[in-house]
C-alpha cells in the first residue's frame, strides 16, 4: 500500500509538471501578426532570453548564498569514545589510571563572523552583480529585437517576390496566348510563342525557388521565436508601412555610453575596482564570536553512561591574521590593477570600434538610400516603357523581342526596388543598434 502511495504521489508531481510546461508553451501569435507582436513575443519567449533570465535568478541565488555566511552558523557535533585501555598518569611513585571507560559529548555550536574580507566583498558587489545580469538579459534583447525585425522584413520581401513573379507569369501566360493564337492565323511565325514559352517556364521556375525560399524564411524566424516548426505562422505586411519607417533620425549622433557593450564593460571594471579593494582588505584580520553548551556523558558501564550529564559552555572570539604569506597579497593587488588596466583597454578599443561600427553603419544606411530611390524612379519608368511597348505590340510596330525586354526590365527594376528597400530597413537597424537606440521595453 505504501509503494502505491508513492508511485501515486510521482505520478501526480509528473502530471503537474507536465501541465504548468504545456501552459507555459500555451501562448501562442495572433494570425498575421504585426512586427511589434513578433518582436514583443521573442522578448517573451526566445531561448537566448529565457537563459539571461534564468542566469539573474540564479545569480540572485548566488548573492543569497555568498551572503548567508553574514547570519550566525549554527552547528551541531556529537561523538562516542570507548577507551579500550585508560590512559594512566605516574603520580607519587604510582601509576593511576585517569578517565573512564566510555565518553560521550554532544556540542551546540553558534558562530558569527564580526570581520570577514570575503563577506566584505559578497556584499559590495551583490549590487554590480545583479546589475551585470541585467545587463546580459538587455543585450540578449536587443539581439532579439534586431534579428526579429530583420528576418521580418526578409519574409515580406519574398512575399512581395513572389507577388510580383505571379504577376509576371500572369502577363506572360497572356503574351503565349496571344502569340500562339496570332500564329495560328498566320500574323507572325512560331518564333514569338516559343520564346513566351521559354520566358514562362524560367518565371515559374523562378516563382518555385522563391516559394522554396520563403519556406526557410519562415524556420528561421520561428526559430528566432522559439514557435514549433509545426505551429502556423503568419504575417501582416503593409507595403506604405515599410516605406514610412526608413527614414532615420539624423540629429541624434553617436553617444557611446549608450552601447549595451560599453554599460557591461564599465561594470566589469567596477568589479574589478572591488576585487582590487578585497585584495586590500584581505591584510585585515577574520574575527568571529562563538558560543557553545556542551553536554557531556562519563561511565565505566556503556549502560548508565547517559544517566549523568556533566555540562560545559563556552563563549569567546577567534581571531585569524596571516602575517606573511609570501608575498602573495602584494602580487594579487598588483594582478588586480592591471587587470583594470586590461578593461581600461578593452573599453578604449571598444570606441574605437563602435566610431568605425556606426561609420560603417552610415554609409551604407546612405548608400542603400540612394539604391532605394532610384530604384523607386526605374520602377515608375519601366512600367511606362513597358506599357507604350504593350500598345506598340499589339498593333504591329514593336516586334515581341522588345516586348519581351520591356517585361524583363519591369520585373528586374521591380525586384531591385524590394531588394533595395530591404537593404534600406536593415542597414537602418545596424545604425540604431550602433549607435545604441533599440528599444527592448
Amino acid at each position: 500500500m505504501k509503494f502505491n502511495k508513492i508511485v501515486y504521489s510521482l505520478a501526480t508531481l509528473s502530471l503537474l509538471s507536465n501541465t504548468g510546461f504545456a501552459q507555459q508553451q500555451s501562448e501562442s501569435l495572433p494570425p498575421n501578426a504585426t512586427l511589434q507582436q513578433l518582436i514583443d513575443y521573442a522578448l517573451r519567449n526566445k531561448i537566448s532570453i529565457k537563459q539571461a533570465e534564468l542566469d539573474e535568478s540564479i545569480g540572485e541565488r548566488d548573492i543569497d548564498i555568498s551572503l548567508s555566511g553574514w547570519y550566525p552558523q549554527l552547528g551541531l557535533t556529537g561523538n562516542f569514545n570507548h577507551n579500550v585501555k585508560l590512559p594512566t598518569m605516574f603520580f607519587n611513585g604510582a601509576n593511576i589510571p585517569m578517565g573512564t571507560k566510555n565518553s560521550s559529548a554532544l556540542t551546540l555550536q553558534a558562530d558569527q563572523q564580526i570581520l570577514n574580507p570575503a563577506l566584505m566583498q559578497a556584499k559590495k558587489g551583490a549590487d554590480l552583480l545583479r546589475l551585470s545580469n541585467r545587463q546580459n538579459t538587455e543585450s540578449q534583447k536587443i539581439d532579439a529585437v534586431v534579428d526579429v525585425s530583420k528576418a521580418y522584413y526578409d519574409i515580406l520581401t519574398s512575399e512581395e517576390q513572389i507577388k510580383i513573379v505571379q504577376e509576371n507569369i500572369a502577363r506572360l501566360q497572356k503574351q503565349y496566348n496571344d502569340s500562339h493564337v496570332r500564329y495560328e492565323v498566320g500574323v507572325v511565325d512560331k518564333t514569338d510563342y516559343k520564346r513566351a514559352q521559354i520566358a514562362l517556364a524560367n518565371a515559374r521556375a523562378d516563382e518555385k525557388r522563391t516559394v522554396e525560399m520563403r519556406k526557410y524564411k519562415y524556420d528561421y524566424l520561428k526559430q528566432l521565436l522559439a514557435l514549433d516548426k509545426s505551429q502556423n505562422l503568419t504575417l501582416s505586411f503593409n507595403n506604405a508601412d515599410m516605406e514610412s519607417q526608413i527614414l532615420l533620425d539624423t540629429t541624434s549622433g553617436l553617444n557611446v555610453t549608450n552601447r549595451i557593450e560599453f554599460q557591461q564593460l564599465q561594470t566589469s571594471k567596477k568589479i574589478q575596482e572591488l576585487n582590487t579593494q578585497y585584495y586590500k582588505w584581505t591584510y585585515l584580520p577574520n574575527i568571529s564570536a562563538f558560543y557553545n553548551y556542551a553536554f557531556n556523558y562519563r561511565n565505566n558501564s556503556f549502560g548508565k553512561l547517559y544517566n549523568d550529564n556533566i555540562p560545559s559552555s563556552i563563549a569567546g572570539l577567534n581571531l585569524s591574521l596571516p602575517i606573511f604569506q609570501g608575498f602573495k597579497r602584494k602580487n594579487q593587488i598588483n594582478k588586480s590593477r592591471l587587470q583594470e588596466e586590461r578593461i581600461d583597454w578593452d573599453i578604449k578599443n571598444l570606441e574605437t570600434s563602435v566610431n568605425t561600427q556606426y561609420s560603417m553603419a552610415r554609409a551604407t544606411y546612405n548608400a542603400n538610400l540612394s539604391d532605394w530611390k532610384t530604384a523607386q524612379e526605374n520602377v515608375t519608368l519601366s512600367k511606362e516603357v513597358y506599357e507604350t511597348i504593350k500598345l506598340q505590340y499589339d498593333e504591329g510596330i514593336k516586334t515581341y523581342l522588345d516586348l519581351m525586354t520591356a517585361e524583363t526590365d519591369l520585373k528586374t527594376t521591380q525586384l531591385n526596388y524590394l531588394n533595395a528597400l530591404y537593404a534600406l530597413l536593415a542597414s537602418k537597424l545596424d545604425v540604431q543598434k550602433a549607435i545604441g537606440s533599440i528599444q527592448t521595453n
